[in-house]
């Protein structure tokens, strides 16, 4: 009997199938329900899938978006510009194809938005390729250990916490403490250098003054030929800044891909992860703390990922991350800020206190480390900086007893004069990067004493006469340190010829 009520419970399950009328197109097809603040919901599309872009027909033409939240009834898709010509009601399809910017080098020089449209009043840019927003990392066996330098001419940085190619080093600090310049510094570095890498800057909702700003300064220092600059600003969608760091890690994949080395900076990585949060929210996504939802660390760590030093058999090209991530007051365990610390290779630190007492750059010696560029630093500079970090953090330990003058014993007010001499040497003008000679010579001149009979306001002074000696009587011994592959041996030639000349030198500014 139970058998016979299965069997007819079965059959007229088959018949009500069979009765279904079958809605064509319902896969590819949808409706826009609601809309609002930028997010449109569709029901429909049931195919879609997780960031391929959808085509809204309006009464006015075609807008795009792309999926993001994907539900059992309906789709929560992010317009990729305004939402004012797009109402309840509008037919949406999907175009066929993943989220993608346009990619090659056709794109130096150029100033793009996140879907590669130029903003700087030139033509349209035609390339023949195109990179996925979103594309899985590298895995480990593609992936080479990080051994070659990333110079970025800033003394402090390639010293105590040098960055290798394929790293990842974050810069956190306060807002108006000199993060962006150092990103700057490294940028000119590379030109000057002739190092032949390739920088990407990401302004994500920078103010577009300061954009231009920084367009003209790498102008005038001879390296936009060598950058992309992929901008959005405040008053740009959630969805476009959300985009930016993406698109512009796809443009810097290229080069990677192609052997070649790329340079990718994100200012700042703040602000990204405020337009997740708006776009997340608006999606009715729950919130976690800080009222970010619980997957922004994933936003950034498949973000900065990306960034690595291939394997031999992929082309040994790199791809490096200077991150930017803005502190309030100097708060490193909030949300962010520990999210990214934990993702990158290092951090370099940046004191508001040291920034006001006129130490530019503001580097702290005992909050900023580098995990990995160790083995990629230039033997020249690792041979003389050994002691270098250790010495400034415990000056900076007693710098507080520096008042106290006569009253020290002679050890540490031989620490605290050095720290002093030491604190001088490692201030530096923006836009001068310095070469791998003079940061020797220089680290090498002071740590050997040379320099201790010099007053502290007179150090750079002493420096720059050292340097331009060396240079103008010295210049092949120079250009052989120049090339860093060699250690400097305190018995050296060399390191001899540093010494006798910045013992000259330094006659000339003595107390």
């Amino acid at each position: 009997m139970a058998d016979l009520a299965v069997t007819e419970l079965s059959q007229q399950l088959r018949d009500a199938i069979n009765r279904l009328e079958t809605r064509e197109g319902l896969e590819r097809v949808g409706t826009v329900t609601r809309i609002g603040d930028g997010v449109a919901w569709i029901h429909g599309l049931r195919s879609a899938g997780y960031s391929e872009v959808l085509e809204i027909e309006t009464a006015s033409g075609v807008v795009e978006a792309f999926a993001l939240n994907l539900m059992e009834d309906e789709i929560g898709a992010v317009l990729l510009g305004s939402d004012a010509r797009v109402s309840a009601g509008d037919t949406v399809r999907l175009k066929g194809e993943v989220l993608s910017v346009p990619v090659g080098p056709e794109l130096l020089g150029r100033v793009v938005n996140p879907l590669g449209e130029p903003l700087d009043g030139g033509p349209a840019i035609k390339t023949t390729q195109t990179g996925l927003i979103e594309r899985e990392a590298i895995g480990v066996m593609g992936r080479k250990h990080v051994h070659e330098p990333m110079m970025t001419g800033i003394m402090a940085i390639d010293a105590m916490f040098p960055i290798g190619r394929g790293q990842r080093e974050l810069i956190i600090g306060d807002r108006q403490t000199g993060k962006t310049a150092i990103a700057l510094d490294t940028m000119i570095n590379q030109a000057r250098q002739k190092t032949g890498v390739v920088n990407v800057y990401v302004a994500i909702g920078q103010k577009l003054s300061k954009v231009a700003r920084l367009v003209e300064t790498l102008k005038r220092e001879g390296v936009m030929d060598q950058t992309i600059i992929v901008a959005t600003g405040p008053a740009d969608p959630a969805s476009l800044l959300y985009l930016a760091p993406y698109a512009g890690t796809a443009m810097g994949e290229y080069f990677r891909d192609n052997a070649q080395h790329a340079l990718m900076i994100y200012d700042d990585l703040t602000k990204h992860a405020v337009a997740y949060r708006q776009m997340s929210l608006l999606l009715r996504r729950p919130p976690g703390r800080e009222a970010y939802p619980g997957d922004v660390f994933y936003l950034h760590s498949r973000l900065l990922e990306r960034s690595a030093k291939l394997s031999d058999e992929l082309g040994a090209g790199s791809l490096t991350a200077l991150p930017i991530i803005e502190t309030q007051a100097g708060d490193i365990s909030a949300y962010i800020p520990t999210n990214v610390i934990s993702i990158t290779d290092g951090q370099i630190f940046m004191e508001t206190d040291l920034f006001y007492q006129g130490i530019r750059p503001a580097i702290s010696a005992g909050l900023s480390v580098s995990r990995v560029g160790g083995d990629a630093q230039t033997k020249a500079v690792k041979s003389v900086s050994g002691n270098l970090k250790l010495g400034l953090s415990q000056f900076r330990e007693l710098a507080s007893f520096a008042q106290f003058g006569s009253d020290l014993d002679a050890v540490t007010k031989s620490q605290i004069d050095r720290g002093q001499r030491l604190t001088e040497m490692l201030k530096q003008a923006q836009y001068q990067p310095m070469s791998v000679w003079e940061q020797v010579a220089s680290i090498h001149a002071i740590s050997e004493g040379c320099f201790d009979s010099v007053a502290v306001a007179k150090i750079k002074d002493a420096q720059a006469a050292t340097l331009t000696t060396l240079w103008s009587e010295h210049k092949d011994a120079m250009r052989q340190l120049n090339r860093g592959d060699a250690k400097l041996e305190a018995d050296s030639d060399v390191a001899k010829l540093i010494r006798k000349v910045a013992k000259s030198a330094a006659k000339g500014f003595e107390e």
